[in-house]
C-alpha cells in the first residue's frame, strides 16, 4: 500500500551537496545543455541505505529493459529527497529537518549527460511549485508560537533567490486555528494556494474542528500579496500535507481534489464526500453548478492523491478501504469534464508506493501518465492511458525503489 507515513515525512525542504559517481561532472564546471531535440528520462531510486537518499539514473527509453543503481547513476546523500523540474533544469531537494541546506541544480549537457549546474543555500520548506519562470517555495509553521509562513521566489534559470514574502497563517485562517498550505498552483497570472485549517497545538497538530470546509488563498504574482480566500463547504480541504490537489486545465479552469479525510485526534471526522470542485477561468469563486462526487462514482472510495494528465483526464490514487483514508491503494482515471470514473487495469495488484502526484510525468503524446510503481515483486515504470485506464509495464528499476521520474531535453 502507499506508505502514508513516508508521505507525511515528505514535507520539509533543504538541499545538500552530492557524492558523485559515473554520471557526475568531474570538472565541477557548469555545463549548459543544448537543444538537439532529444530528451532523457531521469529516474530516482532509493536503496534505503543509511545516509543515502537516492540515485539519479538516466535513460533514453523507459518502455522496456532494466536499469540498476549498482555501479550506476549519481549517488546522493541525506535521508529523503524531493524533486522538481523548471526551465529545463532538475532541482534536487533534501529533507533537512528544519535546517537550511544547499539547493542543487542539474541539467543535461549537449551529449545528454546529467551534470551538476549549481548549488545555493535555501530554507527548509513544505511547498515548492513552478510559477512562471520561477520556483515558489513556502516554509509553513505548524505548531508553537510561530505563525508566519515564509514564501521564497527562486529564479529557475539562474538558481538564485530573487524575493520573498510572508503570511500570518493564524490571521489567514481566521477561525482560531491556523492555515497550512498543501500546495501552490499557477492559475492564470495568480497563485492559488489551497490550505488545511489545523489546530497546531503540538498534540494534534493536523487535527481540526473544521473538517468540512474548503479554502484556497489567492495571491498575485510576483508580489505575493493576498487578494482573497475562496471558500466552500461541499467537501473538505484540497490536496493533503505535502500533496498537490489543484490543477489548471488547458482551458484555464481549475479543478480541486479533496480526500475528505480531515481528522481530530487521528480519527477521520469529515462528513462530506471525497470530490472534485471547480473554479472557472477568470473567477475567484467555486463554481456552485459543478460537483464531481468521486466517492460515490467509485463505490465508496476516497482520493489519496492525484496527477493531471491532459484534457480533463486525471490519474488518481484511491485509498483501498471504502470510506476511509486507509488500505492498499488502487489506481483510477477520471474525466473531470464528463465526470466519468474508470479503475486502472493491468496495474500491479499490490502497490507498495507510487509516484502519483508530483513525481511523475506526462507521455510524449500527452494522453498518458508515466508513473513509477513499487511492488513486493519489483519496481517498474508504467504508462497509464488517460482515455482507457490501461496500464503498460515499462522499464524495470533494480537495486532501489522508485521515488520519482522526470524528463529533460538537450
Amino acid at each position: 500500500m502507499k506508505n502514508t507515513s513516508k508521505l507525511a515525512l515528505l514535507a520539509l525542504l533543504a538541499f545538500t551537496t552530492f557524492s558523485c559517481s559515473s554520471d557526475s561532472d568531474k570538472s565541477g564546471e557548469e555545463v549548459i545543455g543544448g537543444d538537439t531535440g532529444k530528451t532523457k528520462y531521469i529516474i530516482t531510486a532509493t536503496t534505503g541505505a543509511q545516509g543515502i537518499a537516492d540515485y539519479l539514473l538516466t535513460t533514453d527509453d523507459i518502455s522496456t529493459g532494466s536499469i540498476t543503481t549498482t555501479g550506476n547513476g549519481i549517488e546522493q546523500d541525506g535521508s529523503y529527497r524531493y524533486y522538481i523540474t523548471a526551465q529545463n533544469n532538475f532541482f534536487s531537494l533534501l529533507y533537512g529537518q528544519g535546517n537550511p541546506g544547499a539547493v542543487t541544480t542539474y541539467n543535461l549537457n549537449t551529449e545528454g549527460k546529467l551534470v551538476k549546474k549549481s548549488n545555493f543555500q535555501a530554507e527548509t520548506v513544505h511547498v515548492f511549485a513552478a510559477i512562471n519562470k520561477d520556483i515558489l517555495t513556502i516554509k509553513v509553521p505548524r505548531s508553537g508560537a510561530a505563525s508566519i509562513a515564509s514564501m521564497y521566489k527562486i529564479d529557475a534559470e539562474k538558481s538564485l533567490i530573487i524575493g520573498e514574502a510572508q503570511q500570518d497563517t493564524k490571521k489567514l485562517a481566521g477561525n482560531g486555528e491556523r492555515a497550512f498550505f498543501t500546495w501552490a498552483t499557477q492559475v492564470g497570472d495568480k497563485v492559488f494556494m489551497p490550505y488545511m485549517s489545523i489546530k497546531g497545538d503540538g498534540l494534534d497538530n493536523f487535527g481540526t474542528v473544521n473538517p468540512d470546509s474548503t479554502w484556497v488563498a489567492v495571491y498575485n504574482y510576483p508580489e505575493l500579496k493576498l487578494e482573497k480566500v475562496i471558500k466552500d463547504n461541499r467537501t473538505s480541504y484540497l490536496g493533503a500535507y505535502y500533496t498537490n490537489g489543484l490543477y489548471q486545465d488547458e482551458n484555464g479552469d481549475a479543478y480541486g481534489f479533496s480526500s475528505a479525510a480531515a481528522t481530530s485526534n487521528a480519527v477521520v471526522t469529515s462528513t462530506k464526500p471525497s470530490a472534485v470542485v471547480k473554479i472557472k477561468k477568470g473567477t475567484t469563486e467555486f463554481d456552485k453548478t459543478y460537483f464531481f462526487n468521486v466517492q460515490e462514482k467509485s463505490g465508496g472510495y476516497k482520493i489519496a492523491s492525484s496527477s493531471y494528465i491532459s484534457k480533463g483526464k486525471v490519474l488518481l490514487e484511491m485509498y483501498g478501504t471504502p470510506g476511509t483514508n486507509k488500505g492498499a491503494v488502487k489506481l483510477a482515471v477520471v474525466d473531470v469534464y464528463t465526470q466519468s470514473f474508470t479503475w486502472v487495469t493491468n496495474a500491479p495488484a499490490v502497490i507498495s508506493f507510487s509516484t502519483v502526484n508530483r513525481y511523475n510525468i506526462v507521455s510524449q503524446d500527452g494522453n498518458s501518465a508515466v508513473v513509477g510503481i513499487n511492488t513486493p515483486e519489483g519496481n517498474w515504470i508504467y504508462t497509464i492511458n488517460g482515455s482507457t485506464g490501461v496500464a503498460t509495464k515499462g522499464i524495470k528499476v533494480e537495486g532501489g525503489e522508485i521515488t520519482a521520474i522526470a524528463k529533460l531535453k538537450y
